[in-house]
């Protein structure tokens, strides 16, 4: 879930590697900011910026709606737990911004707490989608905004920050850098994140595991989704004028078994429990759902959450059409992100719902002992905002060293 989107260009030609916030989906802690931990380091230290021997141009927030939305679990106000919450280790939702640093450890949010305020906009609501030639949609501004950008700038390297709330980090690189992926590997084992052994994005991306996804030589020209819907990434855009995009991901709450790299016996088997698992979520959503009644949602707000968790309920079976067109779960790793996965659409979705829909009991009902679910079966632990941050930092760093 992106946030930031940034790029760098040699200092004698157009200003350089670019950075941005919130792009694809506004979820990144990054999102809406109006500072960059990079650019303030750069006026911190400015012999790193020296030493980098580009320019750098921030694009703090692509989409600045989705980011007022997504932004609002980060704000603390009272009322935002779900009953229970709180206990010992878990940390208190509304006491500011979490988990900043570690010793504020005790401060943690919770997966209960942040579904609470969950939104990540509609796949054609994400400004970085912009539609492909057979797609009737017309383009958002936000994306002309960025394309236009990217043609001015013609950046070495651009870079868009997203952000999962559990799981693993992974890099997704449109060319092969040298260096570039061991790099990235040890900051991540420096930071204690662990890395995604086959990430569930990229599928059309060849996998260098851990936690690295490559475009082929003759690699997609659009960007399919698993669910099947496809665009016309701005990260593949950018391809034509000999720049490298770069999308950094960091969990808030890391999953350690998302690394696993043992073989798994049946592979198979672990794709149709992961499948299972997602449909029958789904169906049990769209059951809660029918129960309330015919209700509509009224305000600008309820009727974007409304349409994302719509498109989430309605996605189960292209995402199983895809696993089980894939070669997936043949690792311990993957299984457990594709268990992750099954479980976090659905809960994406309620989430969404109980608030296009008014706050419903029951749906709060089924977004706490969903979340509990999630958290507990895969053992979730938060990585602090200043890991997260560092991880994208540096990750950036090292590729901007390799390009210019």
């Amino acid at each position: 879930m992106p946030a930031g989107r940034c790029g760098c260009c040699p200092p004698d030609t157009a200003p350089g590697t670019s950075s941005r916030s919130p792009a694809r989906t506004p979820t990144n802690r990054w999102a809406g900011s109006p500072r960059s931990p990079l650019a303030e380091r750069f006026a911190r230290e400015p012999a790193l910026l020296q030493e980098s021997g580009c320019t750098w141009n921030f694009l703090l927030c692509l989409d600045p709606d989705g980011a007022s939305l997504a932004g609002r679990w980060l704000t603390g106000l009272p009322g935002e737990g779900l009953p229970g919450e709180g206990r010992p280790g878990e940390g208190l939702p509304g006491e500011g911004l979490p988990g900043e640093g570690r010793a504020a450890a005790e401060a943690s949010p919770t997966l209960r707490g942040y579904y609470r305020r969950f939104y990540r906009p509609a796949f054609a609501a994400q400004p970085e989608f912009p539609p492909v030639m057979s797609d009737p949609r017309p383009v958002m501004p936000e994306s002309e905004a960025l394309v236009r950008l990217i043609d001015e700038l013609r950046p070495v390297v651009q870079f868009s920050l997203h952000g999962v709330e559990v799981g693993g980090s992974f890099l997704q690189l449109t060319r092969a850098v040298p260096g570039a992926a061991a790099a990235y590997r040890r900051i991540a084992a420096d930071l204690g994140i662990p890395l995604e052994h086959r990430p569930f994005d990229g599928m059309g991306w060849l996998a260098e595991s851990p936690g690295v996804l490559v475009l082929p030589d003759s690699g997609p020209t659009e960007e399919r989704d698993p669910s099947g819907f496809t665009s016309q990434a701005t990260w593949l855009y950018a391809m034509r004028h000999g720049t490298v995009s770069a999308v950094v991901e960091a969990p808030f709450w890391s999953v350690a078994g998302v690394s696993d790299p043992r073989p798994v016996a049946e592979p198979r088997r672990e794709v149709a429990e992961a499948s299972e698992i997602l449909l029958g979520r789904a169906k049990q959503l769209e059951a809660v759902v029918g129960e309330l009644g015919p209700r509509a949602p009224e305000t600008p707000e309820e009727i974007a959450h409304f349409t994302a968790a719509r498109e989430l309920m309605d996605i189960g079976p292209g995402v199983v059409d895809t696993w089980n067109s894939a070669e997936l779960a043949t690792t311990v790793g993957n299984a457990v992100s594709l268990g992750v996965a099954a479980r976090r659409i659905p809960l994406r979705a309620a989430a969404m719902m109980r608030q296009a829909l008014g706050g419903a009991p029951a749906l709060d009902t089924l977004v706490e002992a969903w979340a509990r679910e999630l958290a507990s079966t895969f053992d979730a632990r938060w990585v602090p905002v200043t890991d997260q941050t560092e991880l994208q930092i540096r990750t950036m760093l090292a590729l901007a060293r390799a390009l210019v």
